[in-house]
């Protein structure tokens, strides 16, 4: 399948509905961002196909790969790549305005180490990508799920992490940032009872932000309601 505005990305095992980190919420597309996905996945979009990917061979050359979860519009995985050509980034969204919107910018750019994917980024490190397969992971404001009753759907839970952890290279690295304080502190119990991760900055640390970081829209409005923000850096033991 190559992504149609219309089309269904996810599968469902039967008689199994899995607890995810989203809700899959379609905005109207705008013609520009259409087109972009109506032309431009097949040359830039990844369709998921549940088994293990040979990346190098995908971006045509041996290189380290650096992994968004959740790229929104795509602006800061964009960014990443125009400034950090040695390496190739995957970007994975949901939300098909954003993918659109960053296939229309790897255009626009002439990027050539970027991908993007529109699929459970779980399931896809579940079952797409091997063991110390990536250099670096990134996940930046994702939804903290404020309410207690929801806690359930964060992205950053024992289980996930160990398999993020499990798909790093060793010295590989882990990036999150998130605005929201209880989301900082949750994980900092998850993280740091993850033994196959160290934090950079010591037990229940954060660092500043680090100048590859851009700024997003997330972070922007969060600081406007007087926020604080964190950066966590693990890295693979």
């Amino acid at each position: 399948m190559s992504a149609p505005a219309s089309g269904k990305p996810f599968t469902e095992t039967p008689g199994h509905r899995e607890i995810r980190s989203f809700v899959l919420r379609e905005g109207r597309l705008t013609p520009s961002q259409e087109r972009a996905v109506t032309e431009l996945w097949p040359r830039y979009g990844i369709d998921y196909r549940g088994q293990m990917r040979d990346f190098h061979a995908l971006f045509g050359r041996v290189a380290p790969i650096v992994l968004e979860i959740g790229f929104g519009n795509g602006d800061a995985l964009l960014e990443c790549a125009r400034s950090d050509p040695a390496r190739d980034y995957l970007g994975i969204e949901v939300h098909l305005p954003g993918v659109g919107r960053a296939l229309a910018g790897i255009a626009r750019d002439g990027l050539r180490n970027v991908r993007v994917q529109r699929h459970d980024a779980i399931e896809v490190l579940r079952h797409e990508v091997a063991v110390a397969a990536l250099d670096e992971v990134r996940i930046w404001f994702p939804d903290p799920w404020h309410k207690k009753r929801h806690h359930k759907r964060r992205l950053i839970n024992p289980e996930n992490v160990a398999l993020i952890a499990d798909r790093l290279r060793p010295g590989g690295l882990l990036h999150l940032a998130t605005d929201w304080a209880p989301y900082a502190e949750h994980m900092w119990d998850v993280l740091d009872a993850q033994p196959a991760l160290r934090n950079r900055a010591g037990a229940r640390g954060a660092v500043p932000k680090p100048e590859w970081r851009p700024g997003t829209r997330f972070e922007t409005r969060g600081i406007g309601l007087g926020h604080a923000v964190f950066d966590l850096l693990y890295e693979r033991t």
